[in-house]
């Protein structure tokens, strides 16, 4: 049966100076990234400069805009790419916690008896609102890439009647992808990522990489760190499906330790 192998790396947007201050962004605030957000954004491009991508996604807010442009220029593949960006990758909404202290809004989840950034302030996104947003990205995303990407039928029992094997993790920045015929950087948010994580594991049963375990796979991204997928689709009778799709790794941020800071404010 036909299958399309392709990689999904998702990275999170550099530091802002309201993450350096410990404040939260969520949607109301769109803040420009700090001169150390420069920075990573610059250091993620380094460490992605020769790792092969077919799209950009970026959410719509401007400090995602501005580490996808970074990346992109670094990169080779990325000079006839267009950055498509997209509002359902907007940071989950915080509420009437946004432009506070993240300090106040886990006293708030303690008082509630919730853990953070699970917790949702008053006028807030859930977990299970911002989830709809992921999938409906998946989907798109993986719509767009199948129209550009799946062979003519001439080619279909050559090159697609099985998916390739995927390439060892080796601690590099082109692992699991090396040779993939589409892969996707997609620049979002942190508490956006967590959900994204999560949908993955909890709905689309994604394994967890060896030495991992869920709260590692749950925790907050590192400011630009890193999250690689890679998803089998299948071409069946009543359209394509996704067959497959395994961890790579997550959280992935050795390329910023030099920038000294990684921010613990999810947004």
């Amino acid at each position: 049966m036909p299958a399309l192998t392709l990689g999904l790396t998702m990275v999170r947007h550099g530091e802002t100076q309201y993450n350096k201050e410990g404040l939260l962004q969520g949607q109301a605030v769109d803040s420009p990234l700090s001169e150390i957000g420069l920075q990573q954004a610059d250091a993620a491009g380094q460490y992605l400069k020769d790792v092969k991508f077919s799209h950009v996604f970026v959410s719509d807010m401007l400090r995602a805009k501005q580490t996808a442009e970074t990346i992109m220029k670094s990169n080779s593949s990325c000079s006839g790419l267009q950055m498509v960006c997209d509002p359902l990758l907007k940071e989950k909404s915080f509420g009437i916690a946004e432009g506070g202290r993240v300090q106040d809004v886990k006293e708030m989840a303690k008082a509630a008896g919730q853990s953070f950034p699970d917790f949702t302030p008053p006028k807030g996104e859930t977990q299970e609102q911002v989830r709809p947003r992921v999938k409906e990205f998946l989907e798109k995303m993986l719509q767009q890439i199948l129209d550009q990407h799946w062979p003519d039928r001439a080619e279909e029992e050559n090159s697609l009647s099985a998916p390739p094997e995927t390439s060892p993790v080796e601690g590099t920045a082109d692992d699991g992808v090396r040779g993939m015929p589409a892969h996707a950087l997609v620049v979002t948010h942190g508490a956006y990522m967590c959900v994204a994580v999560r949908y993955f594991v909890e709905e689309l049963l994604c394994p967890l990489p060896p030495g991992s375990d869920k709260a590692h796979m749950f925790s907050l991204c590192p400011n630009t760190g890193l999250c690689r997928f890679i998803l089998t689709m299948r071409k069946e009778e009543d359209g394509f499906k996704l067959s497959g799709i395994r961890c790579v790794f997550v959280h992935r941020g050795d390329h910023v330790k030099q920038t000294s800071r990684n921010t613990c404010s999810p947004s």
